[in-house]
């Protein structure tokens, strides 16, 4: 299966380097590339460095290039606009990857990608409703499908940071794949379990008692995954 491609684009190599790097652990099957720095090492950012990134991220399903700040954002998008499949991704630099790189795993488009990091910043730890990585809104609350009350169970999580970085990314990922809406809810909390950086803002940790509740056709399996990815601690 061929994914969107990512680049982080970065005055500074060493932060590029490290925004991937966070990235890769979310979504292990992602390309995602660094253009950090000048060609000779400083600060700064070089047209030919990104051009040769999103060649190199580019495998076949088209590339995001996310960036940090200033002239990085004009460097971006003068070599998207000579790329074939490349889209510019106006969200924060780390966040964003972080989201976008969950959504390509997910099997996202260019579009639905690029929507993810954009959106990162606008998710809340809060009751408020949250989008998913393809840009659909999770309620507050299911309501009920066609008559149907939402399923649900508690989990408690085993693991010792809890819902956090790679365990939240294992969620996400496995959540995207169920035609259901599912909600993890904590403390006064609920949130879209398709969201990689609104199950982190959460807080729950090892010890914690989350419930999820889910409503559409795969609303069972999805819940009997979740409560699965728990027992095996998320793969940690």
């Amino acid at each position: 299966m061929s994914r969107v491609g990512l680049v982080v684009v970065s005055h500074s190599a060493g932060l590029a380097a490290g925004v991937v790097e966070v990235a890769a652990q979310m979504a292990p099957d992602v390309t995602a590339v660094a253009a950090g720095g000048t060609a000779d090492g400083g600060i700064g950012t070089d047209f030919d460095a990104v051009s040769a990134a999103i060649a190199q991220a580019d495998g076949g399903a088209g590339v995001v290039v996310l960036y940090d700040l200033g002239s990085a954002r004009m460097v971006a998008e003068m070599a998207v606009e000579t790329a074939d499949d490349a889209r510019l991704a106006d969200g924060p630099l780390v966040e964003g990857a972080v989201a976008a790189a969950v959504a390509a795993q997910g099997g996202a488009d260019v579009a639905e990608v690029a929507h993810a990091a954009e959106n990162a910043a606008g998710v809340p730890g809060s009751t408020a409703p949250v989008e998913n990585a393809a840009g659909s809104t999770a309620p507050e609350a299911e309501v009920p499908v066609a008559g149907t009350r939402p399923a649900e169970v508690t989990v408690t999580l085993t693991n010792e940071i809890g819902l956090h970085a790679r365990p939240a990314a294992v969620v996400a990922r496995a959540m995207t794949g169920f035609d259901a809406v599912v909600t993890v809810h904590f403390k006064d909390a609920a949130v879209d379990g398709r969201s990689v950086l609104a199950l982190m803002a959460l807080g729950a940790r090892g010890g914690d008692q989350v419930r999820v509740s889910a409503v559409g056709p795969q609303a069972e399996e999805a819940l009997r995954t979740f409560q699965e990815l728990a027992e095996g601690n998320f793969g940690e």
